[in-house]
């Protein structure tokens, strides 16, 4: 197998590629964000092993853009922090795992086995409802030919409504699907995102897609879909 080592810390860079090497299995090295993305553009590896804090752009930021260009190579993302919020957005730029230093090199070795063994994920399908278009992969979404400027939230909370067209959906299941497990719930969240929403994806097209069911929680319209 051939692996890509994104990481600027040139000892641990080294020791990785040796035990890999020893594995029997061939492997390049990156230093910077930038050759990093060059690199897994340019090469189909079976997984590639990406330092969040590269020199140049971030890992996060070179994860975020193989996935807009298509390339769904395994990632395996590598941190000196454990803080909640890095191992979020790492996971959602399109890493498929995560590992904080320090770590064994056995552990490693046995997350990049596990990887190859799922394979390359499939490219997520874009989702259409009426009007409404969003692309999970590329974290983009459109209402007709206008582009969407959302928040990760926003984006989150509207891909929910259009995985779910027509479903009344409770403040708790927008919760569960929206906003991850460090979140700390506040009783009118999803009442403040959801008005967000409906300033951004209906208000400026004259459109009421997001509707209040009451007792229950909110819809994303049929008739609109």
């Amino acid at each position: 197998m051939r692996f890509l080592i994104a990481e600027d810390e040139l000892k641990l860079a080294s020791l990785l590629r040796r035990g890999l090497v020893e594995e029997g299995h061939s492997v390049d090295l990156a230093r910077t964000g930038e050759e990093a993305f060059s690199s897994a553009s340019a090469v189909a590896y079976d997984a590639v092993v990406l330092d969040l804090m590269l020199p140049g752009i971030d890992g996060i930021e070179v994860c975020r853009r193989l996935r807009a260009v298509g390339i769904w190579a395994p990632v395996l993302m590598l941190t000196a922090r454990d803080a909640v919020e890095d191992r979020v957005a790492g996971l959602d730029a399109g890493a498929d795992d995560y590992l904080p230093k320090p770590f064994a090199f056995d552990e490693l070795l046995a997350r990049l086995r596990a990887l190859v063994r799922r394979g390359a994920p499939e490219r997520p399908v874009v989702l259409e409802a009426g009007e409404l278009r969003l692309d999970p992969a590329t974290r983009r979404a459109w209402r007709g030919d206008s582009e969407l400027v959302l928040s990760t939230k926003e984006f989150s909370l509207l891909e929910t409504f259009m995985r779910y067209p027509g479903h009344a959906l409770s403040r708790q299941q927008l919760v569960d699907h929206a906003w991850d497990d460090a979140f700390e719930h506040r009783s009118n969240v999803v009442d403040v995102y959801v008005r967000y929403l409906r300033e951004k994806v209906d208000r400026p097209f004259g459109r009421r897609s997001l509707e209040t069911v009451r007792g229950v929680g909110y819809r994303l319209r049929m008739d609109d879909v």
